[in-house]
């Protein structure tokens, strides 16, 4: 490991040297990086002076922290196009030849380059931050605590181990600069997003939960760097001038892969239970380990966010289970549209969750599949808080159901899992689209052979057999 690092390291400090010989790339970083801060000092003591008007200076204490994460987030966001550039650019310019003909292995190439486009970034980040704890402090004295400090310097960097890892992946797929460039729309915006979320956590002064943020993005960093050392070649990068969009190759890989060998459909269930199903044993089982980490959050929030007695009808199932709750929208039990509601909706969720979790490597995918089970642990510790048996609600109000469900929901996630780990993955020989339209037609066939009939089974159970279990129980 430490040979691989001294030799990456020799392509870091020349790609470093070059990087900040040319003044088209240091200027606008230093220039925009010195402008920002100021600009956030103004706004900073514009809100203060605003709200101690009206004497509420609470807003002015939490919207301060929020804008030093702000201008440590936005020197990267400008900083991206060096990552983004870092291959495809260098292959434009006909300069990567020499590069690629070197004697280092495709590892320590890949490293070298990742290490010597975070650097700018990073430097710009921390100038930014300093610029502006030095200007909020000449302007309204504030003083950050030495933990948050910490957690913005960290949270900081690994933003921008994320956001350049993930600029790096593209650089190498894509075939041109103006292509990487289009596509560093999927690093931008999920990262705003992400932004808006810390800055509801900011606002709340939960500072405790970036830590939680910290770890996510150390995650989604080290797979997105898994991603581009699995998929890096230099044959392929010097080969492949232009992609084009074959979708008759795409369908044939994909109807090959979801249809196997199989002469019959009982050759295909035969396939899919002896190859599709032992390879989703491990995503299934962390899938198992998510799922029951949800019911344990679920059960803890029930304790802090308490539901109304009267907000739950149980003595009129049949019109409805949330009668009084406003919110949430009645189901009709004994009907076949109340079967319908159910089985579309867990439709619906499983495809958002795969939807989601293919970029983000099943990680969104399975927090979706997490939900109804902080629900069923919320609402179990809800009726033990009311006089309940929770082990007589869990039989009455999800078994009956759940034996079918709850085995759907985890076959769902392990595939959805799969899909998304795919391209942290090696491919063996196939490129990054191959590989995800493989991953994809297993998916497939595990929802269009289990997944699917089994939440119509439980739709049904759901609606006709759940109430009665139910009523019989606990004598509604």
């Amino acid at each position: 490991m430490w040979h691989d690092l001294s030799q990456a390291l020799i392509i870091t400090r020349r790609e470093i040297r070059d990087q900040f010989r040319d003044w088209r790339i240091i200027a606008p970083i230093v220039g925009l990086t010195l402008f920002f801060p100021g600009l956030m000092n103004f706004t900073a003591q514009q809100v203060v002076d605003y709200v101690e008007q009206y004497n509420v200076p609470m807003i002015g204490d939490r919207l301060i922290p929020f804008l030093l994460l702000v201008v440590g987030f936005f020197p990267i966001s400008i900083s991206l196009v060096i990552a983004l550039e870092s291959f495809v650019g260098e292959k434009e310019r006909r300069s990567i030849e020499p590069l690629l003909s070197s004697p280092l292995t495709d590892f320590q190439l890949y490293l070298g380059k990742l290490l010597a486009v975070v650097v700018p970034p990073l430097a710009a980040s921390y100038l930014g931050i300093g610029v502006y704890l030095f200007g909020v402090y000449r302007q309204v004295g504030w003083t950050p605590e030495p933990i948050l400090l910490l957690q913005i310097l960290v949270l900081s960097t690994v933003q921008a181990f994320l956001m350049v890892s993930g600029a790096v992946v593209i650089s190498v797929q894509a075939t041109s600069a103006r292509a990487a460039n289009l596509l560093a729309s999927f690093i931008i915006v999920p990262m705003a997003m992400l932004l808006v979320g810390e800055s509801m956590v900011m606002f709340w002064a939960n500072y405790g939960v970036l830590w939680w943020a910290i770890f996510g993005h150390l995650v989604i960093a080290g797979l997105l760097v898994r991603t581009g050392i699995a998929y890096f070649n230099r044959e392929e990068l010097l080969g492949r001038e232009l992609d084009t969009l074959d979708l008759r190759r795409s369908w044939r890989i994909f109807w090959g892969a979801f249809r196997g060998q199989a002469g019959s459909l009982r050759d295909w269930y035969r396939s899919i239970l002896k190859q599709t199903l032992p390879r989703m044993i491990l995503p299934t089982l962390l899938a198992l380990l998510a799922l029951i980490a949800a019911g344990w959050i679920g059960g803890n929030q029930a304790n802090s966010f308490i539901l109304p007695a009267q907000g739950l009808d149980w003595s009129n199932l049949e019109s409805g289970f949330t009668q009084s709750t406003s919110g949430l929208n009645s189901i009709q039990f004994y009907t076949p549209q109340g079967v319908a509601t159910v089985w579309l909706h867990n439709l619906r969720a499983i495809g958002l969750a795969a939807l989601a979790g293919l970029f983000t490597f099943g990680v969104i995918g399975i927090l979706v599949m997490m939900l109804p089970f902080v629900i069923i642990g919320y609402f179990t510790v809800t009726a033990a808080g009311i006089g309940m048996s929770p082990w007589l609600f869990l039989l009455g109000f999800v078994v009956p159901h759940g034996i079918f469900e709850i085995p759907a929901i985890l076959l769902a996630s392990g595939a959805t899992l799969r899909m998304g780990a795919t391209l942290a993955a090696p491919a063996s020989g196939r490129t990054m689209s191959e590989a995800l339209i493989e991953a994809f037609a297993d998916w497939c066939r595990i929802m269009f052979a289990l997944a699917i009939p089994m939440f119509l089974v439980a739709a049904l159970l759901e609606i006709y057999i759940t109430p009665r279990v139910a009523i019989l129980l606990f004598g509604m």
